[in-house]
């Protein structure tokens, strides 16, 4: 049995070979595919079920991840905007808010984080409710790792660009809305895409307060007829056909800038 295994895996990898490399990318990914789709299928998986419940966990779940990462990774982008001006600032007051912030909320567990703001601010006398709470959770976490990544596409334009801006007599705000930010994106897109892609999965954390989100919908759905695995499968398929639409939407944002840089 393996040697025949591991015959057909030489002979494979040897067609493989043969073919351009332009053909082997899809080879590969259409013959990776169906090996995932074959160890699926030695599951004991109830199709019917997955196809009445997938359309609730679109419509209900996957809607719902998708306007919680959105609004949290915009909020995020604001938070890392200021934290990065606030690190290159010469105010020392700035530096060391802006260095305790990142230093906090990469330092906490995000599943933490969530629990704190859930949990905690009650006690302090403000009511949250689980959507703002996790919402106000990612955005705080990844807002501080993102702040790290403007910090590093801002200090790459060269000085050069800088002094060219102050010898045209513009302010500090103009400077960096008209000169430096526009240029600085082209650094800063490709990680803060990958940051987005992260926030969406870790989204279902936030399913541990009771937010309805894709994680939670499956597992709650899956739970009432002892059909988890088939929820979980499912919820998983969505989360990667997901974060396909972003990657080729960053792919696109990526290749506009470059064309704009030429």
């Amino acid at each position: 049995m393996f040697a025949a295994v591991a015959i057909a895996l030489i002979a494979n990898g040897y067609l493989l070979t043969r073919l351009p490399s332009r053909a082997q990318i899809p080879a590969v990914r259409i013959e990776l595919f169906a090996l995932l789709i074959v160890f699926l299928s030695r599951f004991d998986l109830s199709l019917d079920f997955i196809h009445r419940k997938v359309g609730y966990l679109i419509i209900q779940g996957a809607t719902t991840t998708l306007l919680i990462s959105a609004i949290s990774v915009s909020i995020a982008f604001v938070l890392a905007l200021i934290g990065a001006l606030a690190k290159l600032s010469s105010s020392g007051i700035a530096i060391g808010i802006a260095t305790f912030y990142t230093s906090l909320f990469r330092g906490l567990p995000l599943l933490m984080q969530i629990f704190i703001l859930y949990l905690g601010l009650p006690q302090l006398g403000f009511v949250v409710d689980p959507i703002p709470a996790g919402v106000t959770a990612l955005s705080l976490c990844y807002g501080a790792y993102m702040t790290e990544i403007f910090r590093a596409g801002i200090q790459s334009i060269p000085l050069g660009q800088w002094n060219a801006a102050r010898a045209l007599g513009l302010t500090p705000y103009q400077m960096m809305r008209l000169v430096i930010l526009p240029q600085a994106l082209r650094v800063i897109i490709p990680p803060t895409g990958n940051q987005f892609i992260a926030m969406l999965k870790d989204s279902a954390l936030v399913s541990v307060v009771g937010v309805w989100e894709l994680t939670y919908v499956a597992t709650t759905a899956g739970q009432k007829e002892f059909r988890r695995m088939e929820m979980l499968i499912s919820a998983s398929a969505i989360y990667w056909v997901m974060s396909l639409v972003l990657e080729v939407i960053q792919a696109r944002i990526e290749r506009t800038f470059r064309n704009a840089a030429r």
